[in-house]
This record gives structure tokens, C-alpha cells and sequence, in this order.
């Protein structure tokens, strides 16, 4: 799959690129990147922190990249070497390879991505389609993972039809729909300007996958073993986060589950909540 067929447009795809690259020239902290092959395709990564410290892997949700975590790097990185990573198939710098949601596809990616960084056991973090992600790795290869931060998981309770349907309809409608669908994620959660304009071009020039993400068995979901730490938000458009705390509880035995009232979809600078989890 060629860079063009996942924008709807070669100039989509240079705006959305000229975005990324001015935030990762102000990144605030000092960081260093790296092009990694996989058997799903190249990976571009971000790595903040001094080496020699623990690993944390950061993984970005859908229709959005690593330097999403530009915020939120500067608290992680004084106590561990913070990885933020692109997925394949979205819009930032990795392959525009989209990895089935069926089979040990992403999990594979994620091991290569390890590998590559040599890295044997590392704490993740994932928020949304990034939590689904840490959960296709964690469930494979729970030796791996020495502790888990889930924000708003996909994977554990079927996303909301009545988000997915109005997700299509707005993304025929061009700009307008595209903040249509940013409004609805952010619910009552506040961005900054420049990351509300920078969600806008990606809704407006990027096609994203429509598909529903794989749902993990209860006999997968059983393997998470390491501490998992859960935050999720009652006003959540996208996924029902009750059912996820209720589910992932009976499931998961060192599981901490944390719902925010009034929030949505995209929690975001939930560092203070997620440091001492990661710390202790």
C-alpha cells in the first residue's frame, strides 16, 4: 500500500507533514529518532530521556502520531526513556502498511519495534487505538510487558454504532465534518489550538480505517498478568468505558480502573494520574 492511498491527497499529505515536522522541531525536551524495519513495515520513533533509564513505550490512537505526546513527554522523560512511536497505517512517518486487526499481525510489529530498540521487558502506555494496540501485544507476549496503561481501550467493549455511523457520514463532508468528528472525540476535554488545527487537517486529509477493531476473548484478556493501570471517561463517545471497567475487572487480577467524571474520548495530560502507577 503506497503513502497516497491512505491521504486523499498528495497535497493532504504534504500539510499533514509540514504539521508534524514543526511540532517535532519544537520538541521540548532533548530527543533523538529512529527508522526501524519490521515485518510490517518501517517504523519511525522518538526517544526522550537518558538511555540508561527504564523503558516506555508511548502509542498514539487513530488518525493521529507520536508527536501527539509533545505534551506530555517533558513528565515522563525524567524518569524513563520515553519511546514514542508512529503505527503503520496512520498519519505520521512509519509505513502507510495497515496490519489486519485479525491474527498476531500488530503484535509481531510491536515485537520487531522492541527487538530493534533492544529492548527486552518495557512498561506501555497506548490511548485509544493505541491502548487496543498494547493490549494485541500484551495479551501475545505478556513477558514482555512490565507494566500496562490502558486511556479509553479499544479491543474490550464493540465501539459505539451510533459514533461509527455518524463517523462516515461526517467524513463524506470534507473540513466541516472532519471538526464535526474532532468535537464529538474531544467531548469536554481541552487541546490546544495549534493540536485542534493539527487534528482538523488529519480528519480532513487522511482516510481513516473504518473497520472495528478485533475484540479480545476472555481467554486472551486472562494472560495480562502485569499490573494494568485503566483510565477511561463517563462521557466517552466512543466506546461505553463502564463496560470496559466492568469486563477487564473480572478478568484482569491486577487491574486499576479510574473513570473520570464528565470526560470523553480523549484524556489527555493524565500524567499525574499515570506516573505514580508507573513509578511504584
Amino acid at each position: 500500500m503506497n503513502a497516497e492511498s491512505i491521504y486523499k491527497s498528495p497535497a493532504g499529505e504534504r500539510q499533514i507533514m509540514a504539521l508534524y515536522d514543526a511540532v517535532l522541531a519544537r520538541w521540548p525536551v532533548a530527543h533523538e529518532t529512529f527508522r526501524l524495519p519490521t515485518r510490517h513495515g518501517e517504523t519511525f520513533v522518538i526517544a526522550s530521556g537518558e538511555p540508561s533509564a527504564p523503558p516506555l513505550i508511548l502509542l498514539h490512537g487513530a488518525v493521529s502520531n507520536a508527536v501527539s505526546w509533545v505534551g506530555e513527554v517533558p513528565a515522563y522523560s525524567p524518569c524513563f526513556r520515553v519511546y514514542a512511536v508512529d503505527l503503520p497505517g496512520e498519519p505520521g512517518r512509519s509505513a502507510p502498511n495497515r496490519p489486519a486487526w485479525e491474527g498476531p499481525a500488530f503484535a509481531e510489529w510491536m515485537e520487531d519495534v522492541l527487538d530493534g530498540l533492544k529492548i527486552q521487558k518495557t512498561a506501555i502506555l497506548g490511548i485509544s487505538q493505541g491502548g487496543w494496540t498494547a493490549l494485541k501485544f500484551a495479551t501475545y507476549r505478556p513477558e514482555r510487558v512490565d507494566k500496562l496503561v490502558l486511556v479509553t481501550p479499544g479491543g474490550v467493549m464493540p465501539t459505539r454504532m451510533s459514533f461509527l455511523l455518524k463517523a462516515i457520514l461526517f467524513s463524506m463532508l470534507g473540513r466541516w465534518g472532519g471538526k464535526r468528528i474532532n468535537r464529538m472525540v474531544l467531548g469536554n476535554d481541552e487541546m490546544h489550538p495549534e493540536a485542534v488545527k493539527f487534528m482538523d487537517a488529519m480528519m480532513t486529509h487522511f482516510k481513516p480505517r473504518i473497520a472495528r477493531e478485533y475484540l479480545f476473548t476472555d481467554e486472551e484478556l486472562k494472560r495480562l498478568d502485569m499490573p494494568v493501570l485503566l483510565l477511561g471517561g463517563t462521557e466517552d463517545v466512543v466506546r461505553p468505558m463502564e463496560g470496559v471497567v466492568e469486563r477487564l475487572g473480572k478478568l484482569v487480577p491486577k487491574l486499576e480502573a479510574v473513570l473520570i467524571p464528565g470526560m470523553g474520548h480523549a484524556l489527555i495530560n493524565m500524567s499525574e494520574r499515570i506516573l505514580p502507577f508507573l513509578t511504584r
